[in-house]
């Protein structure tokens, strides 16, 4: 027999071996197919004389394959197998048939706001999808979403890089939080006590936040802070602990909080301006169709989320 390469085989005629492996019938092979019984016929012809063997033979059981089919048939049923789910896939996403997991970077303060309402349309949408949340440092983040280890990065990314795809959901106003055991503050806050407080600040890069002190540098307020911490979780409890503590925190966060009992919001003794959350995403991804059935499924359950009038 001739030297045969692989540039020799029409790689379609695959495709209609992996339904005659399965079918065991011409007929029925080529309407799976969507070919005449003549074509598949034909096609089944081409396929023997590249292998050189019959592959198919009529038995009262149906078309049986012989043993080259048989040895041949697990390897190419492998390729078609990692065909269709791992590249012909990607051409499109069925959120109710895909099964992959969706890396998303955020906080621990973007789990609170971000992973309850998502999780809840994701489990509807698309329930054999599963999500990972992990928390990576601002400097790291580019990396992460180009290397593909993330699909999304939610939240305040202020110093997010210019080559980053940004899109925003919605804006968050701040409130303070006080202890339900703090009698000296009451439904509002002075100007003096808010600076009397000693307060708590979440800084993931552990600096004061630049949003914060330019706000309240604006107004002349000197703040006391006594703990500096990357960790929003850890807020409550600690005013929980020492009541005399305060914190300025993002709006909906201080509403999870409050519902904890411990603690309770009012307004900041200034007007603070809202800050945006946005979604984040590489380029290199953006024609991707899962990503972009993540990212309008994101901005779908956020949008205007939590109803804060943008006058911008």
């Amino acid at each position: 027999m001739r030297a045969m390469h692989i540039r020799d085989l029409d790689l379609n005629l695959l495709v209609l071996f992996d339904a005659m492996l399965r079918e065991r019938s011409v007929t029925r092979a080529a309407a799976e197919v969507g070919l005449s019984q003549g074509a598949m016929s034909h096609a089944l012809n081409r396929l023997r004389t590249f292998f050189d063997d019959p592959l198919f033979v009529k038995t009262p059981a149906g078309m049986e394959p012989t043993q080259k089919a048989v040895q041949m048939g697990t390897t190419i049923t492998e390729v078609m197998t990692a065909l269709r789910e791992r590249v012909v896939s990607q051409a499109s996403f069925d959120p109710a048939t895909a099964r992959r997991t969706f890396v998303i970077c955020m906080t621990d303060m973007g789990e609170l706001v971000f992973l309850p309402p998502l999780v809840s349309c994701l489990r509807k949408v698309a329930p054999h999808c599963t999500v990972r949340s992990v928390q990576v440092p601002l400097e790291h983040i580019e990396a992460t979403l180009a290397a593909g280890e993330a699909d999304l990065a939610l939240g305040s990314v202020r110093t997010a890089p210019d080559g980053l795809y940004q899109q925003q959901l919605f804006l968050h106003t701040f409130v303070t939080m006080v202890s339900v055991h703090n009698k000296t503050i009451g439904t509002t806050i002075s100007r003096a006590q808010f600076e009397h407080a000693p307060q708590i600040v979440v800084s993931l890069t552990g600096r004061a936040s630049a949003a914060y002190d330019s706000a309240f540098e604006e107004y002349g307020i000197k703040r006391k802070v006594f703990l500096t911490t990357p960790h929003f979780l850890v807020v409550p409890h600690l005013i929980h602990a020492q009541p005399d503590l305060i914190a300025t925190v993002p709006l909906e966060l201080g509403n999870v909080f409050a519902k904890l009992g411990t603690v309770r919001i009012i307004p900041p003794p200034v007007p603070l301006p809202p800050f945006a959350l946005r979604q984040h995403w590489h380029p290199r991804f953006h024609d991707d169709p899962a990503n972009i059935w993540l990212r309008q499924l994101v901005k779908l359950t956020f949008d205007r989320y939590p109803e804060i009038d943008d006058d911008s």
